[in-house]
């Protein structure tokens, strides 16, 4: 590995790293930037996964504010992360490359949608759930479909994980009642536990270049800092049109792909 190709993986992980705290997606950038540098495509995405978990942590420490009072969120809904998260992991050592090409952009624009549409879709679920006996909603861990759905989006994010957040964000959004900035905090906790039980299982009995996850881990440490000062800043609008624009350019890189 040369010094450039060295300074632009560390450069591709600072990004990646940002991007994920803010939003998600942070692999659209590290991934083809390994494919690019001649890295196997499956290497690519084990050391790619275990590198960023340092930034995922990075970012959940510089949202720590947000967390607060969200500790039983954090466990009831993270034991969903961590089971998909393993799942999916084993997906990728088991199943054929591509096996989920075809589901990959639904799930993706599926989030897109939830994202964009999540305060009308939030105010028909509370307008239903204020009716007389009708069950109200778990107030820590919102509707009941809410947990399934992350689960799901663990396995996806164990088996690949861009755009994980964007999907979390819209499961999340339209599914517990909370503001957008405490639900990004808690996504950072939930793809941090994806990343962590993925790379573990990847770092036992995967190919990974460890100089790889060396640059990507120092560099999205980094990005994590600067993507939570970022992210603190951005109004709920400004911060679903991110989630939203960060989401088109990833189902755009996977139907062009």
């Amino acid at each position: 590995m040369s010094l450039l190709e060295a300074i632009a993986i560390g450069l591709a992980g600072l990004a990646a790293g940002t991007i994920n705290t803010v939003v998600g997606s942070g692999t659209l950038i590290t991934f083809p930037t390994l494919l690019a540098f001649g890295v196997p495509p499956v290497t690519a995405n084990v050391s790619n996964t275990i590198g960023l978990v340092p930034g995922s942590v990075s970012g959940v420490v510089g949202y720590r504010r947000e967390l607060t009072g969200q500790r039983s969120r954090v466990l009831r809904i993270g034991v969903a992360s961590l089971l998909g998260g393993v799942l999916g992991a084993v997906l990728l050592l088991v199943l054929p490359e591509g096996a989920f090409s075809a589901i990959v952009p639904v799930l993706v624009g599926l989030g897109i949608l939830l994202v964009v549409f999540q305060p009308r879709i939030t105010a028909w679920v509370e307008a239903r759930h204020d009716r007389p006996g009708m069950p109200a909603r778990d107030p820590v861990v919102g509707a009941r479909w809410v947990w399934p759905a992350v689960l799901g989006a663990g396995v996806y994010g164990g088996y690949f994980g861009a755009a994980q957040g964007v999907l979390l964000m819209g499961v999340m959004g339209v599914g517990i009642p909370e503001t957008l900035q405490r639900l990004n905090a808690l996504k950072n906790v939930l793809a941090a536990i994806v990343n962590a039980v993925a790379g573990l299982l990847f770092a036992v009995v995967a190919d990974v270049d460890w100089r790889i996850v060396a640059l990507i881990g120092v560099g999205s440490v980094i990005g994590g800092q600067v993507g939570a000062t970022v992210g603190r800043r951005l109004p709920s609008p400004v911060l679903r049109g991110t989630i939203v624009v960060v989401g088109i350019v990833a189902l755009a890189v996977f139907l062009l792909g």
